[in-house]
């Protein structure tokens, strides 16, 4: 595909929100899995050193004998570390806890934001061609969130529908501007999407009306709900789209995915269909 400059290569988002347990490894792995079933080739890479996204694609610690760890610090190839998963159309680059070592590793390396920038980019002209590549960042701002935003194309900002849950936001913001300026002057921001919803809640309608006031349409119109079958899916070792393809969980990362397809100009045509909202707290 083309990405919005019409150079020839794969979309890359970063999928970023320096809070943990706001959905980013639960996004990448379902965004992921609803892009491929629509007929997108995806490489999910896992740029958290706690591995959960290698994880719950199904890839064991002990099959993760390349990582994304020697993809930036040992200088693996990319097709060394990208591997098919059990995702038709998924491939996975798996990260270990060794990936946590990253920061010291390269603190003398006056290119260190660069890596995974050119590896991506030697990885797609050797042949490795997704339509779309989701980078799972970690829950900070460290050296490996910037490297993912330096790679990047845009940012997709997972948001708990909880209190405080817009406070953080504005330090992330801010990190996308720094790297836009400093190394990255095409970085944009994907979208939004609001995550944990329940619809009976005062307070998720209040953040995301306060989401929405804030952000207008930045905000994506799906609500990824609070859903019984999205918490089990991860002890399964599977996407919940390949565990329960009609749960509310399920429902709500394709539209989701069909909104990212169309902000990118492939999909259906016309706005994004209704909201997803129905079935939160429930299977």
């Amino acid at each position: 595909m083309a990405d919005a400059t019409g150079q020839a290569g794969p979309k890359i988002i970063a999928i970023a929100n320096q809070k943990g347990g706001v959905g980013k490894t639960t996004t990448a792995i379902n965004l992921g899995t609803a892009l491929a079933a629509a007929g997108h080739p995806v490489l999910v890479v896992d740029f958290d050193p706690q591995g959960n996204a290698s994880t719950g694609l199904g890839v064991g610690p002990e099959a993760r004998t390349r990582t994304t760890y020697d993809l930036l610090i040992e200088d693996a190839d990319l097709s060394d570390v990208a591997m098919q998963t059990d995702v038709p159309g998924l491939m996975l680059a798996p990260a270990t806890t060794d990936l946590s070592s990253a920061d010291v590793a390269l603190v003398n390396d006056p290119g260190r934001i660069f890596r995974l920038r050119s590896k991506l980019r030697a990885g797609m002209a050797a042949g490795l061609a997704p339509d779309f590549v989701l980078i799972d960042c970690p829950p900070s701002l460290n050296l490996l969130t910037v490297n993912a935003m330096v790679a990047a194309d845009s940012v997709l900002v997972p948001l708990q529908t909880e209190f405080f849950a817009l406070e953080g936001l504005s330090q992330l913001m801010l990190t996308v501007r720094e790297v836009r300026q400093a190394a990255n002057p095409g970085l944009r921001i994907e979208g939004v999407v609001l995550t944990m919803y329940d619809r009976r809640n005062n307070l998720s309608r209040q953040v995301e009306a306060d989401a929405r006031e804030n952000l207008g349409d930045l905000v994506f119109r799906t609500l990824v709900p609070r859903n019984v079958r999205l918490s089990e899916a991860p002890s399964y070792a599977m996407p919940v789209l390949m565990y329960d393809p009609a749960s509310a969980g399920s429902l709500a990362y394709t539209a989701l995915a069909e909104e990212v397809l169309q902000r990118n100009g492939l999909g259906a045509g016309g706005a994004a269909g209704p909201r997803q909202e129905e079935g939160a707290d429930v299977g």
